[in-house]
């Protein structure tokens, strides 16, 4: 295979244009009609998306470089290493606990609910634990460094992040009886939506979406959710329904007098694919070092960022409380 003949695959693989380009060689529409069919016609959704906002964003002399550069060089070192490294998550954890779930769902509309409802609880559990375990932060991070938001950033990920999310969320699904073709329904679902929340500025000005904002999470909560600001930090970890971080009372909406000011608290150069991938990593091996003791190397392993053996502690919740104590309260 040739280099042009594996670029052309890459791009189509990209795009998700493959099942479209069978069927227009085949002239077979018929295909059309069944869920496969529909998914694949939907898989270029969000990455022809991408591309209209960097149109945008360049004819409104918008764009600038940085804001991609990154994001792509983190796309093709993951996609050059996954040829490498192939974590079968999800299926391995249907061989393992499909067999112990009490009961069995079936691909009907309502067991799609309580399907979608569990799922969007191990999507929770999973958010939440990268957010409040210091070495998960370290894979999730590199999620939230850009310093702007764009479509892009949905493929900002720590190449080896999506094993321990899988192996949660699929596990939680299928012991609570989400039978796999409902399953992999639902995650085609919120990977789509979960891409497109990430839309920036350039293409959806207002992400409130309107009257979707009070009943679904939107951009909106999405970009409060990569912000930096005291009040947004550790925010908005569900990913369609909001169910779970209004009861478990992580819910905030963005606030206009607040400006989203989007990455990580630590000071790093977001330009930088080394900082990026791996800088949480060489900060929190320095702690380790410092650290006495083997109970205090192990807790900064364990807790979350911002943790400190001395008390001093920089957490999200810690500097939070502060911010709430000395400023009133933000409308929406």
């Amino acid at each position: 295979m040739n280099f042009f003949e594996t670029l052309y695959h890459e791009v189509i693989g990209f795009f998700g244009m493959g099942q479209l380009i069978d069927m227009f060689r085949s002239g077979d529409y018929s295909r059309l009609l069944t869920l496969q069919g529909i998914l694949g016609a939907i898989s270029p959704f969000i990455p022809l998306l991408l591309v209209i906002e960097i149109i945008r964003s360049a004819a409104y002399k918008k764009f600038k470089v940085e804001d991609y550069k990154v994001p792509f060089l983190i796309y093709v070192f993951n996609r050059f290493v996954s040829r490498f490294i192939s974590i079968a998550a999800v299926a391995f954890c249907i061989g393992l606990f499909e067999k112990y779930a009490p009961f069995k769902t079936s691909f009907t509309w309502y067991w799609l609910i309580y399907g979608y409802i569990i799922w969007e609880f191990s999507h929770f559990i999973y958010h939440f634990l990268a957010h409040k375990v210091r070495i998960l932060w370290c894979l999730h991070s590199t999620h939230h460094a850009p310093q702007t938001m764009n479509l892009s950033v949905t493929y900002t990920h720590f190449f080896l992040e999506a094993p321990y999310a899988d192996v949660i969320r699929t596990s939680i699904c299928i012991l609570a009886g989400v039978n796999p073709p409902l399953l992999f329904f639902i995650m085609f679902i919120d990977g789509t939506w979960g891409a497109f929340i990430h839309v920036g500025e350039n293409m959806l000005k207002d992400g409130r979406m309107g009257f979707l904002n009070k009943i679904i999470l939107t951009p909106s909560h999405h970009r409060v959710h990569h912000a930096r600001n005291p009040l947004y930090m550790d925010t908005n970890f569900c990913n369609l329904l909001n169910i779970w971080d209004k009861a478990f009372g992580t819910f905030e909406n963005e606030h206009k007098e607040m400006p989203i000011e989007y990455g990580i608290t630590r000071p790093m150069n977001a330009n930088s694919f080394a900082d990026v991938n791996f800088g949480e990593f060489a900060v929190l091996w320095q702690d380790i070092r410092r650290a006495p003791g083997f109970k205090n190397k192990l807790l900064y392993l364990i807790m979350p960022p911002g943790w400190s053996h001395t008390g001093e502690h920089k957490t999200a919740k810690v500097t939070r409380q502060q911010y709430l104590q000395t400023h009133k309260p933000l409308k929406d």
